[in-house]
């Protein structure tokens, strides 16, 4: 039971002038995310905690006063007592433990309006922090739509910090969350907070502030209802996930084509303006092939990827992408996971790196453990310029289905359903075998259906178009440098050798001896080679190769590739790319997640051997 300590004497909302660093904390689904990017703007940067692989963003906000505040973002948490690794630094982060960064000047708390009375079970452990603390009710669009009301004057007296009533959709409270960030909101009264030791004490709590407060929960939405017997049908809910991801990969090919072509021929045009602007030279070279024909080759692929990631986030701000994960939890428990590890595995479509990090939030170390070594098979985004660059060059378009399905867009969606029957193959083994465990129940609080925001769709593809442009600018930008270089060297009377007679091709005609038995020539060896810094390097490797080789209105990329490489070594390098662990960024990441390079080894070399033994049955099959 509920027992009472001393008052509470922080009251003061003013924030320290050295410390300036303001966490927004809060439970899963409250919409975390919308509220930071609504304060923050563009003003925001991703990055990992030092020393630790939880991901953090933070923003500025620059205030009326002239001051700025950092606004850190914290991943969501449902309590004080945390039960997941990354739970659990967020608590450090949060009490002032962390050794590597120092305690925030104030906190946050981000609560869903509409499901008070289940988060307002986190305020008394938020508030036994003693920092300057403000309770942002979120949601009151939907909260008043829906018919519910709460008296957010009566919530604040009752918990002794200021409460606001705020919707990051419509920007609804957000001056008095400014307000308090100057230290200027009124603080509360103060009051006796209850020790809290047992989830039914919370509850009693959380239900006793809720009436005080004319808390009205909103009626259930009809409509909600509705939607969740169809999308979590036994039988219908998995063939409209089909459809879905369906119509998502054929718009990858359909949506994109005419932007890529723009994209396209403002690179060959501004290549042909530098062209003549400059002498014939080592820089024009260095120009023209090594910068405009590696990275120029990536960029082309920029719309594909974000085509890809907008309708992520439709899926995912609109509350479905939380259903297919319980739908899913029946195929993961099948294979000795629980559908937990569904976000994991979801999340390596975009990237392994979030995704081995996601698995943090899986409470059995053993599932745990499987999940962080089978995510990286799934499809990440990196693979998606390799697939689309062969299947454009090698795979005719048809129909198969009418317009809803295309022979390419067909393709595109077999490789990515072999990585993930890979991942949940794998998966299975090792469950039956090493890493045994009993099976743990999933539980999922359900988000309400939501439309997505242009502006949380605008943040999310900005975001991800500054991680393509900065990977674009410096991994694939240096490393396409130092394959001009290798290229040209030794360069003789103002001219590079043939490019199999430099010093990149000698390197190439050694290893080709690995690559012949998959189809694959010595040029395509050095791209599997610079791929270890990131997958899609090898289209920039690929782009400096043939870019150096090629006359003035040469044939372009997919033709040159056409002409050196069958049908079959066209397959068996996108088998290869399908199951190979082409990213030593993964790699360094699994191992400190690991703790060591037991497992990291055993995953680089059980990928790359299935990487090759799958090739090499391809290329055997229809070469």
């Amino acid at each position: 039971m509920p027992t009472a300590v001393e008052p509470r004497t922080e009251t003061q909302h003013s924030l320290p002038a050295k410390n300036r660093a303001v966490a927004i904390c809060g439970p899963p689904n409250v919409g975390k995310s919308s509220f930071f990017n609504r304060l923050t703007g563009l003003r925001q940067k991703v990055a990992n905690y030092p020393g630790i692989t939880v991901e953090k963003r933070i923003g500025s906000l620059r205030l009326e006063d002239g001051g700025q505040v950092d606004l850190i973002d914290l991943p969501g948490i449902v309590g004080m007592h945390p039960r997941s690794e990354d739970e659990r630094i967020c608590v450090e982060i949060l009490r002032g433990r962390s050794a590597t960064l120092p305690r925030p000047a104030a906190a946050i708390l981000l609560l869903d309006s509409t499901n008070l009375q289940a988060h307002l079970r986190m305020v008394p452990g938020i508030l036994g922090l003693g920092l300057p603390t403000l309770v942002v009710l979120n949601m009151a669009d939907e909260l008043e739509a829906r018919g519910g009301s709460v008296d957010t004057e009566a919530v604040s007296a009752q918990i002794g910090v200021p409460v606001v009533l705020a919707s990051a959709v419509t920007g609804t409270g957000m001056r008095e969350v400014v307000r308090f960030l100057q230290g200027s909101l009124a603080p509360a009264h103060k009051v006796e907070l209850p020790v809290i030791n047992n989830i039914p004490g919370e509850r009693k709590w959380a239900h006793s502030v809720a009436a005080q407060s004319s808390y009205h929960a909103p009626e259930p939405s009809l409509w909600g209802r509705r939607l969740d017997r169809i999308f979590l049908h036994p039988v219908g809910g998995p063939m409209i996930f089909l459809a879905v991801v369906i119509a998502v990969f054929q718009s990858i090919f359909t949506l994109a084509v005419p932007i890529m072509d723009a994209v396209e021929s403002a690179i060959g045009v501004s290549a042909g303006w530098i062209g003549a602007l400059l002498p014939d030279s080592m820089l024009k070279g260095l120009l023209l092939d090594g910068v405009w024909g590696g990275v120029g080759s990536v960029l082309v692929f920029l719309p594909q990827i974000l085509i890809l990631f907008l309708f992520i986030g439709v899926l995912e701000d609109s509350g479905y992408l939380a259903r297919a994960a319980v739908i899913a939890d029946r195929s993961m428990r099948a294979i000795g996971l629980e559908g937990r590890s569904f976000i994991p595995l979801l999340s390596s479509y975009a990237c392994a790196i979030p995704a081995v990090m996601a698995a943090r939030t899986i409470e059995n170390q053993r599932d745990r453990l499987a999940t962080l070594l089978v995510a990286p098979l799934t499809t990440c985004s990196a693979r998606l310029p390799v697939y689309a660059l062969l299947i454009a060059a090698f795979i005719p378009e048809r129909p198969l289905l009418g317009p809803f399905l295309g022979t390419r867009a067909a393709v595109l969606l077999a490789l990515y359903a072999a990585g993930f029957i890979a991942a949940c193959g794998t998966a299975w083994l090792l469950k039956s075998m090493v890493l045994r465990s009993k099976p743990a129940p999933f539980v999922l609080q359900l988000p309400a259906y939501r439309w997505p925001t242009i502006r949380s769709l605008a943040f999310r593809l900005i975001d991800r178009s500054k991680i393509f442009l900065r990977r674009a600018g410096t991994v694939i930008l240096v490393t396409t440098i130092v394959l001009w270089f290798l290229a040209s060297v030794p360069y003789q009377d103002g001219e590079p050798p043939p490019i199999g007679e430099s010093l990149a091709g000698s390197i190439g005609r050694t290893i080709e001896p690995l690559v012949e038995p998959l189809g694959l020539n010595w040029k395509i060896g050095i791209g599997l080679i610079t791929s270890l810094a990131a997958r899609e390097v090898i289209v920039g490797t690929l782009g400096t190769i043939y870019g150096m080789e090629a006359d003035e209105g040469s044939p372009a990329l997919q033709q040159a590739l056409q002409a050196e490489l069958s049908f079959g070594g066209a397959i068996a390098l996108l088998m290869y790319f399908a199951f190979a662990m082409q990213c030593m960024s993964t790699v360094a990441i699994v191992r400190r997640e690991t703790g060591g390079w037991k497992w990291p080894a055993i995953q680089f070399g059980y990928m790359l051997a299935l990487a090759y033994s799958t090739g090499f049955a391809a290329y055997r099959v229809f070469g």
